[in-house]
């Protein structure tokens, strides 16, 4: 698919739409996260959103490692799916969106999306639908996300 298909593109799905909404953190394409042709090699794309994630969380007031430090817990990936719509390469501003989709007792679902910048323009490269739990750091059982920080997550949507 070329880049001007996917320019501006927020039909692909609902969640696009929320992108306004959606909390974002910006990331520079480094040569470390290319392949030799200069494109981002695909499995980076769930390194950019797992930092999208933890710079959400540290915006509402949550560090991970203060989470395993206070309360034993911390958060696992558990299922991933991600799309791809056109290549990032060398040297491309990205912006990494997060949009909650669902929380559980011990889990969440995140829709996340990465787009190009360029001046005012804005593609959409990949989206990825990610499941993480809330697990025991001891044992990796699943334990539920504390009430305090659920209630705090839950209020910012």
């Amino acid at each position: 698919m070329s880049d001007s298909t996917n320019k501006n593109n927020s039909s692909n799905s609902v969640e696009s739409s929320k992108s306004n909404d959606a909390f974002s953190w910006p990331v520079r394409v480094y040569y470390e996260d290319t392949d030799t042709g200069g494109v981002v090699f695909y499995a980076n794309y769930l390194k950019f959103f797992e930092r999208a994630r933890t710079e959400w969380l540290r915006a509402l007031g949550f560090s991970q490692q203060a989470l395993v430090e206070s309360s034993g817990l911390i958060f696992v990936v558990k299922n991933t799916a991600v799309d791809y719509f056109a290549p990032a390469r060398l040297d491309d501003e990205l912006k990494l969106t997060v949009v909650v989709e669902q929380f559980r007792n011990a889990s969440m679902s995140f829709v996340q999306e990465a787009w190009r910048l360029q001046g005012t323009e804005q593609t959409l490269l990949a989206r990825g639908q990610i499941k993480i739990a809330c697990v025991n750091a001891a044992n990796f059982r699943p334990q539920a996300i504390p009430e305090e920080m659920l209630a705090r997550l839950k209020g910012n949507l």
